[in-house]
C-alpha cells in the first residue's frame, strides 16, 4: 500500500535566549537552524538577508554538546562572522546549519545582541 503523501521526520531544536528562556521548536530535514526559528518567531534570531550568509543577523552559539556533530563553517560564513558581536569559538551563522537526522534535539544559544 502506498501512501498519498510524504511523512517528513520533525527534527526538534532548542534555541536558548541570552536570559535563559528556552523555546523547544520543531523543523523539517533540509531545513536551516534561521528558517526554523523564523517560521517560529524565535525572538533573536533576524534572518535579515534571508539565509544567504550576508548579514550575521542569526549569528548563535551552538551548544558544547553538539559542536562536533556540524559541519565546520566555510571561509564566507568566518567572514560574515568577523562582523558579529561577541564572537566565541562555537559561534555560527545558523542560516548555514542544515538540518539532518544526526541534528535531532540540538540545542543552540543566542547572543544578547545580533547587532
Amino acid at each position: 500500500m502506498t501512501l498519498p503523501f510524504t511523512v517528513l521526520n520533525m527534527l526538534k531544536i532548542t534555541y536558548i535566549e541570552y536570559n535563559g528562556t528556552a523555546h523547544e521548536v520543531e523543523g523539517r530535514e533540509g531545513q536551516s537552524i534561521m528558517e526554523v526559528a523564523t517560521q517560529n518567531l524565535v525572538p533573536g534570531i533576524l534572518g535579515d538577508c534571508g539565509g544567504t550568509c550576508s548579514c550575521a543577523t542569526c549569528h548563535t552559539y551552538v551548544d558544547s554538546a553538539w559542536v562536533a556533530r556540524i559541519d565546520a563553517a566555510t571561509d564566507d560564513e568566518l567572514g560574515v562572522l568577523e562582523g558579529a558581536l561577541d564572537v566565541r569559538e562555537n559561534s555560527r551563522l545558523c542560516c548555514q546549519i542544515k538540518l539532518d537526522s544526526t541534528l535531532d534535539g540540538i540545542v543552540v544559544h543566542l547572543p544578547q545582541r545580533q547587532y
